[in-house]
This record gives structure tokens, C-alpha cells and sequence, in this order.
């Protein structure tokens, strides 16, 4: 029997809905983007980036140099919101547990030529990518996309909660990086191929932090207030 061919996510949405979305979060605060054109115009790509509070998501989805498919908890896609998302074409997660099938939708899609944006320290933090996950090293590894690693500045403030905005008019940094690149590995794959891969991207987007806060200035707000929602 025939493997069936991967099927792309859908784009319709998300391209309605980028040029509004946009302009409202520029009227929202002072927008910086940088590296823009390490990101390929065309073909597959995995935007990695550091997570810091709630609009780290929609600030990527939006405004990503090209249309992207971010990894976001399942518990999101409820009510209106998760009307919004699936009209968007964005990619349900379960973090409690390992997801081969959000990995999947994922891999599909980067086999369809779509960029996919995940963040590899698999919640909000303190986004200095202490510990990066292996699911962007499975990526990799079965798509054999470039990994263009991305920081992100300014969108929780120091001491605030992770689901707080910054105060309106405030700066956004989004920095994106030279990418990464690795072989197509066939199964099987190794937990030991595993391992290396991901400690490779960690080291990526690890340096390419620590380059993007001096060339910006900027510093990262610290880590979630005791008693915060880790999300």
C-alpha cells in the first residue's frame, strides 16, 4: 500500500487575516524586526524562538516574514479563539504528553513546502532557552528544513505574569537569525541522533540570543512572578 501524500496546512485565513492583524499590532506598539531576510521567501523553514508571554504567538503569526503554522496548546482551541486559530490554519499541541500527531501535521506541512514556527522551551518563561525540547530536532531531521532561530524582546515586562501585554507604545524586538541546517535522517532515528540534534539547535539559538542582545540592547524581562500560571 502507498504512503498517501502529506497534505499542507490550510492558508486562506491566515492570509486574510495577516494585513489586519498586522496593523494592529503596529498601532499597538513600536515594532522592530531584524534578519528579516534570513527567512527563505519560499520552500520549508522552522522559525524556533525563544517564549516569553502571550503574544509572543500572534506576533509571529502575523508578522513572519511569510505566512507560518505555529505549534499552540490544545487548550486554546476553544470558544472564538479556537475558531480564529483553526481558520488560521495553526497547529493544536498537547504539552502534557508527547504528540506525535501535532508533530506530524507539522512535518506534513513542511513537506508541502509551509513554514511551521515552534518554541522550543515548550512554554512561557523567563525565554533565555534554558532547556530546548526535542520535538524541533525530530523536525529537522525528517524534513530536513532550515532552522532559523528567533529572538524575541519586549513582550512581557519585567515582573509581569505570562499572560500580561506590555504597556502600549512599548518596544517589540523580533530578531531573526543565519539559519541551521541538517541531512534528511530516515528511520530509524537514534535517541542518541536525537539527542545530538537538539543539542546542536540549542546552541544556535543560544548564540544567536546572546548576539541579538547586544546588537539590540535589549535584556529579557526575568523570570514569571512567583504564583504565576506557567503556560
Amino acid at each position: 500500500m502507498s504512503t498517501p501524500a502529506p497534505r499542507g496546512l490550510p492558508e486562506t485565513g491566515l492570509t486574510l487575516l495577516r494585513p489586519f492583524a498586522r496593523r494592529r499590532i503596529r498601532r499597538s506598539w513600536d515594532l522592530h524586526e531584524t534578519g528579516a531576510h534570513h527567512v527563505p521567501a519560499q520552500g520549508p523553514v522552522i522559525l524556533a524562538s525563544n517564549h516569553l508571554g502571550w503574544l509572543d504567538g500572534p506576533l509571529l503569526i502575523v508578522c513572519a516574514p511569510r505566512p507560518a503554522h505555529a505549534l499552540v496548546k490544545s487548550e486554546a482551541f476553544e470558544g472564538r479563539t479556537g475558531r480564529l486559530l483553526r481558520f488560521a490554519g495553526q497547529i493544536p499541541v498537547h504539552r502534557d504528553r508527547p504528540d506525535a500527531g501535532a508533530l506530524r501535521r507539522s512535518a506534513d506541512a513542511l513537506a508541502c513546502g509551509q513554514a511551521v514556527v515552534v518554541y522550543p522551551e515548550g512554554r512561557r518563561g523567563d525565554g533565555e532557552l534554558h532547556e530546548v525540547r526535542s520535538g524541533v530536532a525530530w523536525l529537522a531531521m525528517v524534513s530536513g528544513a532550515p532552522v532559523v532561530p528567533v529572538a524575541i524582546f519586549g513582550t512581557r515586562d519585567p515582573g509581569a505574569d505570562s499572560e500580561s501585554r506590555p504597556v502600549k507604545g512599548s518596544r517589540l524586538d523580533v530578531v531573526y537569525g543565519a539559519p541551521v541546517r541538517f541531512e534528511v535522517r530516515p528511520w530509524p532515528r537514534t535517541t542518541r541522533d536525537v539527542a545530538d540534534v537538539t543539542a546542536r539547535i540549542r546552541d544556535r539559538l543560544r548564540s544567536h540570543l546572546e548576539d541579538a542582545k547586544r546588537t539590540t540592547g535589549r535584556e529579557l524581562p526575568g523570570p514569571l512572578p512567583e504564583g504565576s500560571i506557567v503556560v
